[in-house]
């Protein structure tokens, strides 16, 4: 390396290291600072998140959701969900804050544990969860997507987020009971173009994950167009 360019690297080095300081990134788990090279998501939140081993037993909790509703191959969570946990801090700043990076680190952390999986070897496509054009114009994106995102940059798996859309803008499942949930999410989606997705083992992807009424409804549209498997991972699910 040449002299310059040493000089340069350095500079470089000083002015990201000025910018964390004026414009410091806060881990949205602890709200602690990021240290160099962390992204989203601190070390130290990363040790202590409360992962699952979902992905090496088809009979889990998030399986549990699915049975006897719709026919799928495997389903799984990353992490658990609880309220006040540093997951719904997660996925809250992930949802509402803009936060995308959170999700592309929770896709690549769901990939890897994808990777050692029996069930998941021989996913072809990446769906993640429509929102409705309405919403996703007002929140500025999709949360899924991202997650998706990050699920196929190491899985090299392609993402494909224009198939199924959302065609009703339900009301928020947030406050909804069990029964109501399902209710407020019938006929929402739509597969607009069956042939990209026919004969395939596709992968559903979702934020979270309480009943499984968001995911259930997802999967009934798409078993419609002759699919070859589905399979469902989450970055939370709810206990």
């Amino acid at each position: 390396m040449s002299f310059i360019a040493r000089i340069f690297q350095r500079l470089s080095a000083l002015a990201e290291n000025l910018l964390s300081l004026l414009f410091p990134s806060l881990c949205s788990g602890c709200r602690n600072h990021l240290n160099s090279g962390e992204s989203g998501i601190c070390s130290s939140c990363l040790y202590r998140l409360p992962y699952t081993d979902h992905h090496l037993h088809k009979d889990n909790r998030i399986a549990k959701h699915f049975w006897g509703k719709v026919p799928f191959h495997a389903a799984m969570a990353l992490l658990r969900y609880k309220k006040g946990s540093r997951t719904q801090k997660l996925i809250y700043n992930l949802k509402y804050n803009g936060r995308y990076e959170v999700g592309i680190r929770l896709g690549n952390m769901m990939a890897e544990r994808l990777m050692i999986s029996e069930f998941y070897k021989d996913v072809e496509v990446i769906v993640p969860v429509p929102l409705h054009k309405s919403k996703e114009r007002k929140r500025g994106y999709n949360q899924s997507l991202f997650i998706a995102e990050g699920l196929s940059a190491i899985l090299n798996i392609p993402v494909n987020d224009t198939a199924l859309i959302r065609n009703i803008a339900t009301e928020s499942q947030t406050l909804k009971g069990r029964y109501s949930r399902h209710e407020n999410i019938q006929h929402a989606f739509s597969v607009v173009k069956p042939a990209e997705l026919s004969g395939k083992h596709i992968l559903i992807v979702d934020d979270v994950i309480t009943t499984g009424a968001t995911i259930t409804a997802c999967a009934i549209e798409l078993q419609q167009c002759d699919i070859r498997k589905l399979s469902i991972a989450v970055a939370a699910g709810a206990e």
